[in-house]
């Protein structure tokens, strides 16, 4: 491939870098596996240009960014100035080509080549599409391609794997700290469980949170996605708690829903009636399984039991860099479930008015049972 300079866009000369641990290789291997679908997509290179993408496939956490990963392994990253160093440190087997417009830097790196050139038609605005038709001035083509990054993200490796795992472990222990220390009690607010369950995980190790962490109680339980009020915890009332940490930039999603000083057979019920879904959606995981059997697996409990309108949502989704990503498992999900993928399984009943019980773990499917990452006890329990 060959590199052309225009002041516009290129500030800086390319930056050479040779790979220097085990990290690197990790993201040299993810290129490779990128690659290798580049002439099934009809391409010969392709631009990334989500950022969690190219977080996956470089190492680089900057916030602008762009690669260019070709058939040919002359794979280029662009980002500006501000991180010359943050660039060298986290993806030091890759040249760096200092531009701000970092699409139309990588764009015209491939000024020469005749390549046809795939971009992320889910992430490219047209606005962006427009700027880099221009560039090209030879046989080059543009070309529009699918999601094939998180396809590949799908499938966790084993570093991956690790890292959600403790992302969990860190969600569970901070949760065990603030039941042990008594502040999930009647008379405190939900914004006050909220606060003190994230300190508790950022003191355990954490980033970051992975979301706003849902603390609802009483009739707030619920909305399904209610965010923190000075809505005050009572008696009697179902608490709702939804949160997760980010540890090495991997997500962990956990809910878990408790009973504050005594329980009404009601409530008892629904939570037994969540819990016997749950357990089935878990069991349903597994390589090759159809998402939305596994679904139906859980949903079809919930159904039966006349529920089946209080159940507003799917059953889970994928956790990776992102909380919420491939593949989705609801009634409408296509596609089979690989071996690999970390998921949730979370299904939940939602009386208006009255309160709402959601379970939900944290698992990699596996040839056989599922490994389950989130271990808080799920047991019905009044505290």
């Amino acid at each position: 491939m060959s590199a052309t300079s225009d002041t516009s866009a290129q500030t800086a000369a390319p930056i050479s870098r040779v790979a220097a641990d085990p990290a690197n290789a990790a993201h040299a291997g993810r290129r490779d596996r990128l690659r290798a679908g580049l002439s099934a997509a009809g391409v010969d290179a392709i631009l990334v240009t989500d950022l969690v993408n190219v977080r996956y496939l470089s190492g680089f956490t900057g916030s602008n960014a762009a690669l260019v990963v070709t058939a040919s392994g002359d794979d280029r990253i662009s980002t500006d100035g501000r991180y010359l160093t943050q660039v060298a440190e986290q993806a030091p087997d890759l040249t760096a080509i200092i531009a701000r417009d970092c699409p139309s830097a990588l764009t015209e790196y491939l000024v020469g080549s005749g390549a046809r050139i795939g971009f992320e038609k889910h992430v490219v605005t047209v606005e962006t599409h427009q700027r880099l038709l221009p560039i090209l001035t030879g046989a080059e083509t543009l070309k529009p391609v699918g999601a094939l990054v998180e396809d590949l993200r799908m499938v966790k490796d084993d570093d991956e794997i690790e890292q959600i795992r403790t992302a969990c472990q860190t969600a569970d222990l901070a949760l065990a700290d603030i039941l042990g220390d008594g502040l999930v009690v009647p008379g405190k607010t939900e914004r006050q469980v909220a606060r003190a369950l994230e300190w508790a995980m950022f003191e355990r190790g954490a980033e970051a949170v992975s979301f706003e962490t849902i603390v609802a109680t009483g009739a707030n339980s619920a909305v399904p996605h209610h965010r923190p009020t000075d809505a005050v915890l009572g008696a009697g009332d179902l608490l709702k708690i939804d949160f997760g940490a980010v540890v090495g930039g991997y997500h962990s999603d956990m809910t878990r829903t408790y009973v504050l000083e005594k329980a009404e057979s009601w409530q008892r019920e629904i939570y037994d009636l969540v819990a016997q879904a749950q357990q089935a959606g878990r069991e349903a995981l597994a390589p090759g399984v159809d998402a939305g059997e596994v679904d139906a697996a859980a949903r079809s409990i919930i159904d039966a039991a006349g529920f089946g309108e209080q159940y507003v949502h799917g059953l889970g989704h994928g956790v990776g860099l992102q909380i919420h990503e491939a593949p989705s498992i609801g009634k409408l999900s296509t596609g089979t479930l690989p071996c690999g993928a970390a998921v949730t399984v979370e299904p939940g009943v939602y009386l208006p008015g009255r309160g709402g019980v959601r379970i939900e773990d944290t698992l990699v499917i596996r040839d056989g049972e599922p490994d389950l990452l989130t271990t808080t006890d799920k047991t019905f329990t009044v505290i």
